[in-house]
């Protein structure tokens, strides 16, 4: 990877920013252009392909961060035409255009537009597995071209909101910002994470039938972990890794970073080593928000 100067960076800063967002039909779409537009991004739904270019010179806009969705409910979408779009902005040396894609699995699709009881764009009289489908295989190469993929599958729309505002909020004066959560390793290794940390080898209370239903919030929970005897060398480790690491994300323009930290039921030892490190790393200066994602489904298995 090239590194940038200082130079390059101020520069690629001061460009205006264009983010072409699109995705899978039910993968939150709506949703991430309106946090884009709560950041201060012009947002505009479902534009023809053919008007992008124009509203990007429009005077009225220009010095104005924008922000398209365009997705397969317009009739005029193709894959190709997309990006050709997207190639022909990306030359402009005064935009930063970022191609952003939102995935999700087919089962987590299904789900919501069985919920919503909405219809699917490309399945308007078929069931909505075959529309999936039918739009998963076409997709796929721009998914392929993407800057960004977002995997929406096990977000929660707060989840989604807090991602695009992390990772595209205009103003990045604030520096890196850290957000670090807790995960069951039984649900799969959040896709957003940046780096992964495994506290599975810690001692488990699950296994203690007082401790089982508490969570790695409550103080007996954390001194059964806490008496493991390679637990403070663990979070020892763990941070003299992360804090010469931090610096070098944020020169290679990095603003939002995600630490994920799992063992098997997302309930006890990795509540407790997030919430451990979030605070030694807040005591370094870090801007760090946390989250439990597994954390109330492993509720139901207490």
């Amino acid at each position: 990877m090239t590194k940038l100067s200082h130079q390059d960076q101020t520069s690629k800063s001061s460009r205006r920013r264009i983010v072409l967002l699109t995705g899978m039909s039910g993968a939150g779409l709506s949703t991430a252009l309106k946090a884009f537009e709560d950041l201060g991004y012009e947002a505009v739904d479902n534009l023809r392909l053919g008007l992008i270019a124009t509203l990007v010179e429009d005077k009225a806009v220009t010095s104005a961060a924008l922000a398209v969705a365009v997705d397969t409910r317009n009739a005029n979408f193709t894959v190709d035409e997309l990006l050709r779009v997207t190639h022909q902005l990306t030359k402009n040396q005064e935009l930063d255009v970022k191609l952003v894609f939102l995935e999700c699995s087919d089962e987590a699709l299904q789900q919501r537009f069985t919920e919503t009881r909405r219809r699917h764009p490309l399945a308007i009289d078929r069931p909505v597995t075959d529309g999936i489908r039918r739009e998963r295989e076409m997709l796929w190469k721009l998914r392929d071209e993407a800057d960004h993929v977002i995997d929406t599958s096990l977000m929660s729309i707060h989840d989604l909101r807090r991602l695009i505002v992390g990772h595209y909020r205009i103003d990045s004066a604030a520096g890196l910002t850290l957000f670090i959560t807790s995960f069951s390793y039984r649900h799969g290794v959040p896709r957003e994470a940046d780096l992964v940390f495994d506290a599975r080898f810690l001692a488990n209370p699950h296994w203690d039938v007082k401790l089982r239903a508490l969570t790695g919030k409550d103080a007996n929970v954390a001194k059964y972990v806490k008496q493991d005897p390679d637990f403070a060398a663990f979070m020892e480790h763990m941070t003299k890794l992360l804090l010469p690491l931090l610096p070098r994300y944020q020169q290679e323009g990095k603003s939002y970073l995600t630490i994920a930290i799992g063992c098997t039921g997302g309930r006890h030892r990795s509540v407790l080593v997030t919430e451990q490190l979030a605070m030694e790393l807040a005591g370094h200066g870090y801007i760090v928000g946390i989250g439990h994602r597994d954390l109330d489904r492993s509720a139901n298995k207490a």
